[in-house]
Order: C-alpha cells, then sequence, then structure tokens
C-alpha cells in the first residue's frame, strides 16, 4: 500500500475534499490493480469499493445521529 499524503489544508479549505482524492488515488489503483489479478473485473472491483464507501459513510452518518441524540437525552436528565 502506498503512502498516503497528509492534508496539507485546513478543515474548512473548499478543496479539501479533492485533495484527500488526489491523496487516495494511488492506493485506489493498487487496490484495483489487486482485484484484477485476483480475477475480479475493473467494473466490479469498482462497483464493490462504491458500495462498501457508501454503506461505511451511512454507518459514520448513523452513529453521528446516535451521538446526537444520547447528548440531547443526556441534556435532558
Amino acid at each position: 500500500m502506498p503512502n498516503i499524503a497528509r492534508p496539507f489544508v485546513t478543515d474548512d479549505d473548499p478543496d479539501r475534499e479533492i485533495r484527500c482524492q488526489d491523496a487516495l488515488q494511488a492506493a485506489f489503483r493498487e487496490l484495483l490493480i489487486a482485484a484484477t489479478l485476483a480475477g475480479w473485473s475493473e467494473r466490479e472491483a469498482t462497483r464493490a469499493i462504491g458500495e462498501l464507501a457508501d454503506k461505511h459513510l451511512l454507518s459514520l452518518e448513523s452513529n453521528d445521529n446516535t451521538d446526537a441524540l444520547i447528548a440531547l437525552l443526556r441534556r435532558m436528565t
């Protein structure tokens, strides 16, 4: 796995997401290559990575919502 560059912009920089994509590009390509060498098509691997990313994002959002609800309940007691 290649080294992934650290962020060099602030958290509120409007280009932060694109900078993150740039930093992850080489690792993404290597993951696709490894998947195709294992016998998966590049299309299958790309779809699977996208689905995994979507599910992970939903999990993060669900955790954020749960944390907010717990904080609200704590304030009510």
